[in-house]
């Protein structure tokens, strides 16, 4: 496939293209609208107090490290959970779900961070996790906490009997300056050696006391507790809508390839030469209404657009067969419902109009419909012809609305059409028609359903096919091609029938049949130009 095709494809299916994404859009905004928003808070604590030592060790960090990791997963443990709802005077306890904890990577922190659809009570959560978590590590034990009251009293009493020794020490240097006599020197000296042992004790006493409140690397401590969030985490509805849009193009621009690819039928000139190896001489669009009679457009609406078509169609015929004149023509669709018979009727309409004397034979001996669609009755006509040698066959044709074109019905319905259709009676009436009109047109039945088309091609000038844009398959096509090529019929070209509107190719000003004294004079020209390529013949029926 080519670029241009890619393209084309995604012209063709671009109102999907657009109604996907637009749908996803806006569902997906509608969905993400209603959803409760989600908000989070996170309170960071440190395990121990390796930071605040003077020379900390590196079995003092890794062991706090273990140990971030170890609260990590108790702070989603029932324990935990359910004095946070005891703290708060909740109802229900957190669910372990919304709850996470993790130990910041080489470092002693942990990072506590709760989802719920209320920011306060997300915030208040966090922080009531961490809380717990201080209350159930060791430090925060009853028997430990009352002792370290005791010795952080002692501690302070030290603290105060040291500063009361130095000051005592002070005083006795001061007085030691000022004696005079021997005595009193060596009295305040003696009187500063104690002091300064007793110093020394109170120093010592107190060393020994301080790191049973300086707490070790099992310990808690809050770093930075939880704020109210503002801005919920989830739904997001910005990047939810652009990922839904996303997936909407892309499922709808595989889906077009998809369909393009699965749906093996003819819908354009490419498609044609491709699969039948034929020009397509005419690209027609579908025609408005029901009844056969309204499809008749080229005599009810001759300035359509649509029969602009039809009257290129007769141009392509006549440029096709410059060498060899084209009296018969037989027009043929691989199967049924394609659109032959309303083809050929507008085509022997443009004709007529153009001043050739043109008459279209039904020779769809099994399902006949041209006399419906020129409103005519099918109580005589070609089987009648074939069956009787008189009278002759001008007498069963009928005129028609437009001057110059009539019409010989298939007749009534024989039991054996292919042996009458390929009979020498079938060839002495063509024959007999050739030398009294200018074109003879000949419906016949589809292709490949039955042999009846088949046995006519070697009879006339050139086989016509009619292709139903979207619906005549590729095999079909290719298949009815070989089979008019097998019995060596003259296969002119392809109808592309029943386009659409948008694709038919019509939107080129219309031409100039949009206006009327151009459209005459155009007319007047392509009538002239006919008639000199073409020589006279006697009127039917005379």
């Amino acid at each position: 496939m080519q670029l241009q095709q890619y393209f084309a494809v995604i012209k063709k299916w671009l109102w999907l293209i657009v109604a996907s994404v637009l749908i996803a859009t806006v569902s997906s905004y509608l969905g993400t609208r209603q959803m409760p928003r989600i908000y989070q808070a996170t309170t960071t604590v440190m395990v121990g107090q390796v930071l605040g030592q003077a020379d900390p060790n590196a079995q003092d960090l890794y062991l706090s490290q273990q140990l971030a990791q170890t609260y990590a997963d108790m702070a989603r443990r029932r324990p935990i959970l359910d004095g946070v709802a005891e703290a708060l005077g909740l109802d229900y306890i957190p669910s372990a779900e919304n709850i996470s904890a993790r130990q910041v990577p080489g470092t002693q922190l942990l990072e506590i961070t709760v989802r719920d659809t209320h920011p306060e009570r997300a915030m208040y959560i966090a922080n009531a996790i961490a809380h717990e978590l201080i209350l159930q590590s060791p430090t925060q034990a009853r028997e430990e906490q009352e002792r370290r009251a005791f010795v952080q009293a002692q501690l302070k009493d030290l603290e105060s009997r040291i500063h009361e020794t130095q000051d005592e020490i002070d005083q006795e240097q001061a007085r030691l300056e000022s004696a005079n006599s021997a005595r009193a020197i060596q009295q305040h000296q003696a009187n500063i050696a104690a002091l300064q042992e007793k110093f020394a004790t109170y120093q010592s006493t107190y060393a020994s006391l301080l790191p049973a409140v300086e707490g070790g690397v099992n310990y808690i401590s809050v770093v930075e507790p939880a704020t109210v969030p503002t801005v919920p985490i989830s739904p997001r509805v910005g990047m939810t809508v652009m990922l839904a849009s996303a997936i909407g193009l892309v499922l709808a621009v595989g889906g077009a390839f998809l369909i393009e690819y699965l749906d093996d039928t003819i819908k354009t000139s490419d498609d044609v030469a491709r699969t039948a190896d034929l020009p397509t001489l005419a690209r027609i669009a579908r025609i408005d209404g029901e009844a056969y009679p309204d499809k008749l457009i080229a005599l009810h609406h001759p300035l359509s657009p649509i029969v602009e078509a039809y009257r290129l169609l007769r141009a392509n015929l006549q440029f096709s067969a410059v060498d060899k004149p084209l009296h018969t023509l037989m027009v043929n669709s691989p199967g049924p419902g394609e659109g032959k018979s309303v083809t050929l009727a507008n085509l022997a309409v443009v004709m007529a109009q153009s001043g050739l004397r043109v008459v279209a034979v039904d020779a769809d001996l099994r399902r006949p419909v041209l006399h419906q669609v020129f409103g005519l009755p099918n109580s005589h006509g070609l089987s009648d012809a074939i069956l009787q040698a008189n009278p002759p066959v001008g007498e069963h044709l009928q005129a028609t609305e437009v001057e110059n074109l009539w019409l010989l019905a298939s007749g009534p319905i024989p039991p054996n059409p292919a042996e009458l259709l390929g009979s020498g009676r079938m060839a002495a009436v063509i024959e007999e028609l050739r030398g009294q009109a200018d074109m003879v047109l000949l419906d016949s039945p589809p292709a490949l359903v039955v042999a009846d088309a088949l046995i006519l091609s070697n009879r006339v000038d050139g086989v016509l096919v009619v292709n139903d844009a979207g619906r005549t398959r590729r095999s079909e096509a290719r298949q009815g091609a070989e089979e008019f090529r097998r019995v060596r019929a003259n296969l002119l070209g392809v109808v592309l029938n029943r386009l659409s509107r948008r694709r038919g190719g019509y939107s080129h000003n219309h031409y100039y049949y949009y206006q009327s004294e151009d459209g005459q004079r155009e007319e007047r020209r392509w009538r002239s130009w006919l008639r000199r390529r073409l020589w006279s013949r006697q009127e039917p029926g005379e």
